[in-house]
């Protein structure tokens, strides 16, 4: 796109905030509550940030909530170059993270650089998981599609015969993010189960079905 002469800097800053808009085209494999279509990677940035402000009460001590509110908006910024691999799909996360960084460096330098440097360095400590703002924002990324495909009697779970066991391990960052919340995870992945919309782990099926897995 090219705007009417205008200042250098505000034009990178468009470029990237124009660029953002495809990440409405990036289609997840969680469907949206009444299950008519998959969510997309803008709507789930926007469902996180909303989640980030009404659950901030659970997140760990010393959270910055500004912080964390900016590295939801940004985590699946990549997604834009790399797609969204399916986290239940050895193969489809096979360069993943390659991937990520090639993106990364793409996207985020089109910004001014002091402004590229800080928005990459909260899509990194997001991905590293080591701060409480990093770890209060990736809780509430594996919490909210679980109040999806529950809420939507499985969802992706279902379509993709996803179990028990791995959900319950995609779930492992709540218990430092979201302490508080843990306990409820765990029951509501049981209850999960119990209604079948998600597969029990391997270990809880009798021997005579298992040949069928």
């Amino acid at each position: 796109m090219t705007f009417p002469p205008h200042d250098p800097r505000l034009d990178r800053q468009l470029q990237f905030l124009l660029e953002l808009d495809r990440l409405k085209g990036i289609l997840r494999q969680t469907r949206v509550l009444d299950g008519a279509r998959q969510e997309n990677s803008a709507e789930h940035s926007w469902h996180l940030a909303l989640c980030a402000a009404v659950l901030a009460e659970h997140a760990p001590p010393g959270t910055n909530l500004g912080r964390a509110l900016q590295m939801v908006l940004v985590h699946d910024v990549v997604e834009i170059d790399a797609g969204d691999a399916f986290c239940y799909d050895a193969a489809a996360n096979l360069g993943k993270e390659e991937r990520e960084q090639a993106a990364a460096r793409r996207i985020f330098g089109l910004l001014p650089d002091e402004q590229a440097d800080e928005l990459r360095g909260l899509w990194e400590e997001f991905e590293a998981g080591a701060t409480p703002d990093a770890r209060f924002a990736v809780a509430l990324d594996r919490f909210q599609p679980i109040l999806l495909n529950f809420s939507g009697e499985g969802g992706s779970w279902r379509a993709n015969a996803v179990r028990h066991d791995q959900v319950l391990a995609r779930m492992a960052p709540i218990q430092q993010g979201m302490p508080g919340v843990w306990p409820f995870v765990v029951r509501l992945l049981d209850e999960a189960v119990a209604r079948g919309y998600l597969a029990p782990a391997p270990e809880s099926i009798p021997d005579s079905e298992k040949q069928h897995l």
